[in-house]
């Protein structure tokens, strides 16, 4: 098409919001004439099944729980009233124990007032949570956030030594549904251990997020740490960002959390249009069935031309992956299906891999996320009549430009400016986009089987370790090398494991596991002295 046919294309196809400040592009998604009646029946389907999610029918069968993010955001619709009380109140709570943290009422051990709070969670409770701060996070927050989100002991170490002699002035929020999550728990008990050495009680710095009579919730309780705040089963953690999970953190940091609903809500109530050209997360859950073939068969690229838009991709990455990655379907059939989700930020994918997104392997559509205002105030020239802001929206159309021109597929989301309301706004989105393309493929994107079976998995590595330096300790000493060990505690198939287990566990002096090492390094020999 020539430009002029492409401005038509524009104009036909743009979905357009100025109410809420958000506008979907997509004339540069190369769908036939005919592809929006060719779909209407499974969109159809798709609002009915939506509609039954914000009613409150089961949404996840294989635990008979409902899925009732949207009703955060939107009490009114909750199911009963006992639910549509406890998301009011805890909201309320929320805010108020943030003022009172601010205010200097609630305080530390030692010292008059938190500076910092560290978030330990993992998944939808650390991810949502770290967008949001670095998307709204500035100089002037009233307390810094950091965030453990691995049980990577290094990791620990060096965020803890961030904080550094600041910890005394640290609130820690463990975010943990059940409270029996391995690497949340394992952070937990490291970092308790180092509020202890410097003399400070743990609980006189602890906040828990989890749900009523978790584990976690029982030991808060029976500690007297700070506060608690629910996590109920009807949220899922990669939906979790507008409860508590999302909220406390943002409050804590000085965002106006009223904003950050209210822009989710608006987003909610204008995509549950069912004229679907004029439904924004109609239309995005359409441009993937049609890029993908309805099958995964494109990756989904992310480039946000914002640096506070850095960490929406990895966000993204866990909305989109976790709900919609599933080996069968609604029916049972095996299907395989997903989308893969990566990202950067513009201008700097221009400097990384837009060479291979325009010239090589044609295998993903793109995301374009423009913001419209570049800064609070005015900005000053870098060439005559252009600003660096100049520069940034050049760039993000020029490549647009460019990989249309060779065939390469892209939507374009446009907001007016980053704050709570607009990122509100961009996560209603994408939410409601997961959960209209779930139902266009018949899958359930609200429960997470491989997760499940990974910590499974998990679980038996570290019964395997046990019963390995358990036999080491009876030895005396005696050198074996993984293959003999198989044998003798009766894992003769799981040689490979134990050989990782040993290798790694003679790397550290946790264990007291010493090595032989060998010229073929499978043939060494391991044993406790």
């Amino acid at each position: 098409m020539n430009t002029l046919e492409l401005w038509e294309r524009y104009k036909k196809y743009l979905c357009c919001h100025p109410e809420i400040g958000l506008m979907l592009d997509i004339s540069r998604m190369a769908f036939n004439d005919d592809f929006f009646s060719e779909m209407e029946p499974l969109m159809r389907k798709a609002y009915c099944n939506m509609s039954d999610l914000e009613g409150g029918g089961v949404a996840n069968p294989d635990e008979q729980r409902m899925v009732g993010h949207y009703w955060l955001r939107n009490p009114g619709l909750a199911p009963t009233p006992a639910i549509r009380e406890a998301i009011e109140t805890t909201s309320k709570n929320i805010q108020a124990f943030a003022d009172r943290v601010h205010a200097g009422i609630i305080t530390p051990q030692q010292g008059s007032r938190f500076t910092r709070f560290l978030v330990i969670g993992i998944g939808g409770s650390a991810l949502g949570p770290q967008f949001v701060a670095d998307a709204l996070g500035s100089a002037a927050e009233p307390m810094k956030p950091y965030f453990l989100d691995n049980t990577d002991p290094d990791g620990i170490d060096r965020i803890l030594a961030e904080i550094g002699t600041a910890l005394s002035e640290t609130l820690t929020i463990v975010i943990s549904k059940s409270g029996g999550t391995a690497e949340t728990r394992n952070c937990m008990l490291e970092v308790k251990e180092v509020y202890r050495r410097i003399g400070l009680d743990f609980p006189k710095h602890a906040v828990a997020v989890t749900g009523a009579g978790s584990e976690l919730d029982d030991v808060a309780l029976r500690e007297g740490w700070l506060s608690r705040f629910p996590m109920w089963d009807w949220v899922g953690g990669r939906t979790s960002v507008t409860s508590a999970v999302g909220l406390l953190p943002a409050a804590l940091q000085g965002f106006d959390i009223h904003a950050l609903l209210e822009g989710a809500r608006l987003c909610d109530e204008i995509t549950r249009n069912r004229e679907t050209r004029a439904n924004p997360a109609g239309l995005l859950a359409l441009m993937w069935y049609h890029a993908t073939g309805g099958r995964g068969a494109k990756d989904m690229v992310i480039l946000p031309y914002k640096d506070r838009l850095l960490l929406f991709s990895r966000y993204l990455q866990q909305l989109v992956m976790e709900s919609l990655g599933k080996e069968s379907d609604l029916n049972g059939a095996v299907v395989h299906q997903g989308i893969s989700v990566y990202g950067n930020k513009g201008s700097t994918d221009q400097h990384a891999y837009v060479q291979q997104l325009r010239d090589g392997l044609n295998n993903f559509f793109v995301t374009f996320v423009e913001v419209l205002r570049d800064r609070k105030g005015k900005s000053v020239p870098v060439l005559e009549n252009s600003t660096s802001g100049d520069f940034l929206s050049g760039f993000l159309h020029g490549t647009r430009r460019a990989l249309y021109e060779n065939g390469r597929e892209s939507v374009t989301i446009t907001v007016d400016t980053v704050d709570e309301r607009s990122i509100g706004i961009l996560i209603s989105l994408y939410e409601r986009a997961v959960g209209f393309y779930a139902s266009l493929i018949n899958v359930n994107a609200y429960h997470q089987p491989g997760v499940e079976a990974g910590k499974k998995a998990a679980g038996a590595v570290l019964l395997l370790q046990n019963k390995i330096f358990d036999y080491l300790a009876s030895c005396n000493g005696k050198a074996l090398t993984a293959e003999e060990i198989a044998i003798v505690i009766d894992a003769g198939t799981e040689a490979e494991t134990i050989f990782k287990i040993l290798l790694r566990a003679a790397a550290n002096d946790d264990h007291g596991i010493a090595m032989q090492k060998s010229e073929v390094i499978f043939e060494s020999r391991f044993y406790k002295p």
